[in-house]
């Protein structure tokens, strides 16, 4: 364990530096704009080390949809679309900045300029959002300022001469004449401003926080951590005497196994409610915000049950194979500290680096976390956390079936 958890944490760790701008961030890149102002953004954000931008996924390039739905699951956090026509429309608000500057006296409808979008993944935090927008924020305004200041220098001199020969007439070089002056008034307001929105649709910009993350994660972390003292008890039954007892009695192993199932799907139910009740009251305490829940209990209630009923049938089945508590309680515990490392439970997914991200699908705790996150952050129904749900269970029929094999078939070591 303690080497697992060597290599786990430090990849993490190492990762954690994205957040501080440290290290780069992934970030899906979708340009449909086109222009060499949209190239420049690109060339500065990737030149920075700040952002490492994603222009394909699965060998195809990104389009706004596949970008909004990749950020919307999950499995990126960030997506900047640049709208066609922003270069252009862009350079044509300069030009008109710059004859406003210089006193011009037409008027002109205003230019109105496609805004580029930064799409967001609600579970992502405050910190790490922040980190990402302002960066992109600074090289906009930073190229925009650069091109209205290159589109005056390059209108002053006709501006000038223009005046200059409007106030001279034709007696100018006889001496009769002044140089004219020119009021320049630039404006310091900026058009680019980053548009920010959740990538799903119809949801709204959320804050998530720290209690947001924790409450279901270590939620989770205690529901598994049940295995060891169930696969203890198995342990003991069986050393003792009483398992062999109930195998006699005319009922399936199924059976007995089911007992324990009920049994301890309340346990871990009342761990459950436990651990929102710390959020709820007792964090708010210590100045934290308090844990929302909103409308989604029935649907927490159905990830509550379906991770127990996965804790403890792991449980079960350690405790029908390890020959000695030592070996089930021992093996439990690093299998479920090493799970949590892996499925995010101590540090948020999506600082990990990308092979640690892909490798969390092998953690039940990700599946559990994931599902709880969906309905707490992204505002996420029954039918979006399906694909977890319906793993958790069938994880908790595998090891059942597992269980009742080995007993079944007395494949278990004797006491």
């Amino acid at each position: 364990m303690p080497a697992a958890l060597v290599l786990i944490m430090s990849l993490v760790q190492n990762s954690v530096l994205k957040a501080t701008g440290e290290a780069a961030i992934d970030v899906l890149w979708v340009d449909e704009d086109g222009s060499p102002f949209a190239r420049e953004v690109a060339d500065q954000l990737a030149t920075s080390g700040a952002i490492e931008l994603i222009r394909e996924l699965d060998g195809a390039p990104l389009t706004a949809s596949t970008a909004r739905a990749a950020v919307a699951a999950g499995d990126y956090q960030f997506a900047v679309i640049l709208p066609a026509g922003m270069g252009e429309q862009l350079l044509a608000r300069a030009h008109q900045q710059a004859r406003e500057a210089l006193g011009s006296k037409e008027r002109e409808v205003p230019v109105t300029v496609p805004l580029p979008l930064l799409l967001v993944d609600p579970a992502v935090q405050t910190t790490f959002h922040a980190a990402v927008a302002n960066a992109l924020q600074r090289v906009l305004l930073g190229l925009e300022i650069r091109q209205r200041t290159q589109v005056f220098e390059a209108v002053l001199p006709g501006a000038l001469q223009q005046a200059i020969s409007k106030a001279a007439g034709p007696f100018f070089a006889l001496g009769g004449g002044t140089v004219p002056t020119i009021k320049v008034t630039l404006s310091g307001e900026a058009t680019l401003n980053l548009q920010q929105e959740v990538a799903v649709a119809g949801r709204s910009l959320l804050k998530p926080n720290a209690v947001q993350h924790n409450v279901p994660a270590w939620t989770l972390f205690a529901m598994f951590f049940i295995v060891v003292p169930l696969s203890g008890m198995v342990i003991r039954e069986r050393q003792n005497g009483t398992l062999q007892r109930l195998m006699a009695m005319p009922v399936s192993p199924l059976t007995v196994l089911s007992g324990r199932v009920v049994a301890y799907l309340g346990v871990g139910l009342l761990q459950f409610f436990c651990m929102l009740a710390v959020g709820f009251w007792i964090l708010p305490l210590f100045g934290t915000p308090a844990l929302t829940v909103g409308a989604q209990w029935p649907a927490l209630l159905v990830v509550a049950v379906a991770a127990t009923l996965a804790a403890t049938s792991y449980g079960l089945l350690l405790g029908t194979v390890a020959s000695t508590y030592e070996q089930a309680s021992m093996f439990g515990a690093v299998s479920v500290v090493i799970a949590a490392a892996m499925g995010g439970i101590m540090m948020p997914l999506y600082v990990m680096p990308r092979l640690m991200q892909q490798a969390s699908i092998l953690s039940p705790l990700n599946w559990g976390l994931e599902a709880f996150q969906t309905l707490l952050v992204r505002s996420g129904t029954l039918a979006d956390i399906a694909p977890q749900v319906i793993a958790l269970l069938l994880l908790f029929a595998v090891n059942m079936l597992a269980a009742w094999y080995f007993l079944h078939h007395n494949r278990k070591r004797p006491a």
